[in-house]
């Protein structure tokens, strides 16, 4: 009865527009009352102040903000123009070159940002525009950036790492490590792609640089680059932890800003702060909500629930994980993910483990599945990004991204079934 509550609730509340942490808090509350029907509302209601402050007080929780200003630090100071001019300067006279330097500085800034909707946000008002001077259509410039920039959860520090290593209790250091070979995997096959679609395109290439342009840009570029070796060096080697790395990051990034490149004003540094300060606000509502509801499918035992359901289907590893690949696919066509990450996981937990999945495998398999999410209608986060900026409509983006959104789902397989990459 207050499952179906639940999920009823929450599905009307979706289906009329309600931001998601409204959806999930709502829900939430409303099962809370109808379980509690007949006592004091006070006495019913007052495990929710104590449980919002818990879920959102972890320790390992601290690394979203830090990362956060850490990439707004470094989009606000120009960082993503100097990564392009250095991709520019080394692959651009390619044919097709301007496509492969929208998914390598995707790359990099993905690795700066740790978010895909701010990597197309930020190389979007950048890379679109200048592609479309170049010769190529609106339509395969903001398609390409918009699957290129939605790699930005797979490649470390993603943000939404953080909130499954928590949620599902694992490392954060090993899912870091986890998402470098399948992130790199994933952008080497969205060149690919976009080359073969170029051929009908005849895309355009760049005059060939210098070595002194070359060499140039990369000094300009030098301080970006160096973020993420300071950040994924320092996790990997042991040194810190990931939280710790963002604060280092948020140092290192107020450093450069401050003292070498000179680019940071007090306007703009209050600027950054309102800017980090709303994305994680809603963030954490997110969280706070989502916690909530997982206490009462706890209560319930849902999880076993869906275990059973699950188990029942089958037994077999490989219809199971394809099952579980199709929910997470559509899944991630209606919600942010770090709402999937929190309602899901508990429930997906015991089921990954009764089929012997790691679920530092798992957990790459989730965000993969998002990356493909974020550009996929009706709700794909990346998606709406990238035609604002190239003021097409969603329907002809939605039409031009479906061979990288093809692409992707291959390396979604591909990742979800060969765990040794």
């Amino acid at each position: 009865m207050i499952a179906a509550v639940l999920f009823i609730s929450f599905a009307v509340l979706l289906l009329i527009g309600a931001p998601i942490a409204v959806c999930l808090g709502v829900s939430s509350v409303i099962s809370m009352i109808i379980q509690g029907a007949g006592r004091p509302l006070d006495t019913v209601m007052s495990s929710l102040p104590q449980l919002f402050s818990s879920s959102t007080s972890k320790f390992v929780l601290l690394a979203i903000p830090f990362f956060i200003l850490a990439g707004n630090i470094m989009d606000k100071a120009q960082i993503s123009k100097r990564l392009i001019r250095l991709a520019e300067t080394c692959v651009g006279h390619l044919r097709g070159g301007l496509a492969i330097v929208c998914v390598i500085v995707s790359c990099f800034f993905a690795a700066i940002s740790g978010s895909g909707p701010a990597t197309v946000a930020a190389l979007g008002l950048v890379m679109i525009p200048g592609m479309i001077r170049s010769g190529y259509s609106p339509s395969f410039s903001a398609a390409l950036m918009g699957c290129a920039g939605a790699i930005g959860v797979i490649i470390p520090p993603s943000i939404t790492f953080v909130v499954y290593g928590s949620i599902a209790d694992t490392s954060i250091g090993d899912l870091f490590k986890a998402g470098v070979i399948p992130g790199l995997i994933m952008g080497a096959a969205l060149i690919i792609t976009a080359l073969l679609i170029g051929r009908k395109l005849k895309l355009e290439s760049l005059p060939k640089a210098s070595w002194h342009d070359r060499w140039v840009a990369f000094k300009e570029a030098f301080w970006g680059l160096l973020m993420p070796v300071i950040i994924l060096g320092g996790i990997y080697g042991g040194i810190t932890t990931p939280t710790e790395a963002g604060a280092i990051a948020v140092v290192y990034a107020l450093f450069v800003e401050v003292f070498i490149t000179r680019s940071m004003t007090r306007k703009l540094f209050f600027e950054i702060i309102k800017s980090s300060v709303r994305i994680n606000a809603a963030i954490f509502l997110v969280v706070a909500s989502a916690t909530a509801l997982g206490q009462i499918m706890m209560y319930y035992n849902l999880s076993a629930a869906v275990l059973d359901t699950i188990m029942g289907i089958s037994t077999s590893k490989v219809v199971i994980m394809a099952l579980i690949l199709v929910v997470l696919l559509i899944l991630g066509t209606f919600l942010e993910a770090a709402a999937i990450i929190m309602i899901v996981t508990p429930l997906l937990l015991p089921v990954i483990n009764a089929i012997g999945v790691d679920p530092v495998h798992f957990g790459i398999i989730m965000l993969t599945s998002f990356a493909v999410g974020g550009q996929t209608p009706p709700v794909g986060m990346t998606l709406f990004v990238g035609a604002s900026i190239a003021k097409i409509s969603i329907e002809r983006l939605s039409i031009a991204s479906i061979p990288y959104i093809l692409t992707l789902v291959v390396m979604l397989v591909i990742i979800a079934f060969v765990p040794q990459l």
